[in-house]
């Protein structure tokens, strides 16, 4: 019998409620990772805001949505909570929607449901769900925070050249290959290693990238919290908590990376701004704003610093606003803005009539989900975008012949300027979710300068760096989406895709989780290889009508994944693929995700961690498994390896990871802990 969920899109109106604590925190820790926290929905769960949320149940009573609720989340947890905590999250969502309810019978029976009674419980919850003792209870200790000593600023030939022992780019160089060149641990003796050290985390959506310098890490929390923690033995320097503005604390999602150059770390917060943080002692030294949170903007990408500037995209542009997403520079010493690029093409582009007659405030999407590569050799940052919003091309009054650049393409940016130096378009009006928006992975082939990215299709493509030119493509998986034009890169919808209207049902294979999603590959430029996780999974996709007017927006689908028929007990794979000739050397099955990034080293080893709680190493050559062991909770983060006192270790961090909901429903025989945010660190001969 097939595995299924079902999750529906719908358009929410991004408004931050101002509820009373202990509601927001229950609504944060049990909803938003799906919902979203302004209920405006998100690629992993429906909508709770907005015209089709009132048109479904504003006839309908309060105690109908409870039982539902009670019945079904959080998915494949229904009996974690209370029927108490279930009322209050309902209550949450009728109060968010109350201005609208007039009238409705949700509202009205709202008074009726079994939730908190009086001043006494309201004070209990309270005091036992606040963030102030929660803060309180994490600082009982008497930790004193120190200076990192002998700190060496981190300099533009260290940024692009990083030393051996350390890790100084979200994919440690700037090319993005996530591979260092270590080999202290390596295919004779990994089978050795062991726990070195460990630490607990922040909670939240885990997916970070630790960084090393001179033995000493910089370690990025959920919740826009950084540590610098003594690398060798895990002992705590110093500790920085962004401070929120209120309210908005509840858009955040993962932060994926931060940036380090001369004395100073650059993180990108949940609520639209850029700062800097002194590496030697934690103290903030500058904030930037880029945008308005209260529009639904945030960060899980974080910055990279290309030719001394700090440069940044943004995400939460499902939703319509003037200015869309976009990419700036930031001056590292100031914070002052120096440039922005529309990731959308909105007036005065030369590219404004390729989204048909959709003005320019109707147009959505554009997001960058991860952060950028840096070319030093011809001085450009290398951005994917992703795809336009709402997913399906009817659903935002456009067809599948309406381009809607700059969505779903490679970007090529100077990074002193913003100028748009290339742009190449993957999927021109893309209409399923085939988002393109992940790594940019940077090699050299015979000589040409290349640039390597693979979407949600499980596609494959290299591109001229220097020109951004079509030079080949590899479908790494079955896909019954496009047609193939390996010649001139051109994919052509199938025809019901391109037909389907309001209400009309298809199929795609991969589906909206992919293929290849936010797990990055890793690359061996000595061997030529690309290691690549991808998703054998499908989905069934039905676009709905959504609002069109300001503010309007979403992700205007129902969709139903499914493991890919065949490959119910293989729904993971790690494919090793030859750049050159474009062709697999091997293959790797397995019944669970990779949910990991790859991480590749000198000692011929590749690190990747699965939705089983593995993390494992394998033999780069042939792709054998030589060392596994059992974490916690699922390894979400991207791994990383690094020398401290002469020793080298491997990093990798776990916990709760975007795919929650999908994966409680399409297998629940993995175990899949409520919690488990921590670093693992480890090494040969560990004690």
């Amino acid at each position: 019998m097939r595995l299924f969920t079902l999750i529906t899109f719908f358009l929410a109106v991004p408004t931050i409620v101002q509820a009373s604590s202990s509601t927001q925190v229950l609504y944060e820790e049990q909803c938003a990772s799906c919902h979203s926290s302004s209920l405006r929905g998100s690629a992993h769960g429906a909508a709770l805001a907005g015209k089709p949320f009132l048109d479904k149940w504003r006839e309908q009573d309060a105690q109908a949505l409870l039982s539902l609720t009670m019945s079904s989340m959080p998915p494949g947890e229904s009996h974690t909570l209370s029927e108490d905590e279930h009322a209050s999250l309902i209550q949450y969502i009728i109060e968010h929607n109350a201005a609208s309810l007039k009238g409705s019978n949700l509202l009205a029976s709202s008074g009726g449901l079994k939730a908190s009674k009086g001043d006494a419980e309201s004070a209990a919850v309270e005091f036992s769900g606040a963030d102030a003792v929660m803060d309180m209870a994490r600082n009982a200790g008497q930790f004193e925070p120190r200076m990192v000593e002998g700190f060496r600023p981190v300099t533009t030939a260290d940024i692009n050249t990083p030393p051996d022992a350390d890790w100084l780019n979200w994919r440690r160089t700037p090319d993005g290959h996530g591979h260092s060149p270590l080999k202290a641990i390596n295919r004779s003796n990994v089978r050795q290693l062991g726990l070195s050290w460990s630490i607990a985390m922040h909670q939240g959506s885990n997916q970070g990238t630790p960084l090393v310098r001179d033995g000493v890490m910089f370690l990025t929390h959920p919740n826009n919290k950084i540590q610098a923690i003594n690398a060798a033995t895990g002992d705590l320097i110093w500790e920085y908590q962004y401070n929120f503005p209120k309210g908005s604390r509840l858009l955040g999602g993962p932060t994926r990376n931060i940036a380090i150059f001369e004395d100073r770390l650059f993180l990108a917060t949940y609520d639209a701004a850029v700062v800097a943080i002194d590496a030697r002692s934690g103290q903030q030294l500058w904030r930037s704003e880029k945008a308005d949170y209260r529009k639904a903007y945030t960060h899980s990408a974080g910055p990279i610093i290309a030719d001394g500037i700090v440069v940044s995209g943004i995400n939460g542009c499902e939703l319509f606003t003037e200015d869309g997403c976009f990419i700036t520079g930031h001056d590292p010493a100031t914070g002052a803005e120096l440039w922005r690029t529309s990731t959308l093409a909105l007036p005065g582009s030369p590219e404004f009539e390729s989204w048909g007659n959709i003005a320019a405030d109707r147009r959505g999407g554009g997001d960058m989900w991860i952060a950028g590569s840096y070319d030093a050799e011809l001085k450009r940052v290398i951005f994917g975008t992703s795809q336009p919003k709402p997913w399906a091309a009817v659903s935002r009054g456009m067809t599948t012949g309406d381009a809607a650049l700059y969505t779903n393409s490679t970007l090529a940016v100077d990074p002193k300027t913003g100028e748009m130096a290339w742009y190449f378009q993957h999927i021109p009006g893309e209409t399923i979710d085939m988002e393109v928006g992940f790594e940019r992975i940077l090699t050299t082939t015979n000589g040409v300068p290349e640039v390597m990215t693979v979407g949600k299709d499980g596609i494959l493509w290299k591109l001229n760096r220097q020109t951004g030119e079509y030079i080949d493509l590899m479908e790494t998986m079955e896909q019954n989406i496009f047609t193939v034009n390996r010649d001139t890169g051109a994919l052509t919808y199938r025809e019901d895709i391109v037909e389907a209207d309001i209400g009309d049902t298809f199929t795609a294979c991969p589906g909206i989780y992919g293929g290849h999603n936010w797990q990055s590959a890793a690359f061996d430029e000595t061997a030529q290889l690309l290691f690549l996780p991808v998703h054998q999974l499908c989905s069934d996709m039905t676009p709905r009508a959504v609002d069109l007017g300001p503010g309007g927006g979403g992700y205007g689908a129902d969709v139903a994944t499914y493991p890919m028929p065949g490959k119910e007990d293989a729904v993971g794979k790690l494919i090793a693929v030859d750049v050159v000739n474009m062709k697999p050397v091997w293959e790797v099955e397995q019944a669970a995700l990779f949910l990991s990034g790859a991480l590749t080293t000198d000692g011929g080893l590749l690190f990747i961690g699965d939705l089983d709680r593995r993390f494992k190493a394998l033999d780069t050559q042939t792709g054998e498994t030589l060392w596994s062991t059992r974490l916690p909770a699922p390894a979400h983060g991207y791994p990383i390896t690094y020398a401290a006192n002469g020793q080298q270790f491997v990093a990798i961090q776990t916990g709760i990871g975007v795919f929650r909901a999908l994966t409680a429903v399409l297998f629940p025989e993995i175990y899949q802990p409520a919690d488990g945010q921590g670093l693992f660190v480890f090494s040969i001969n560990s004690q």
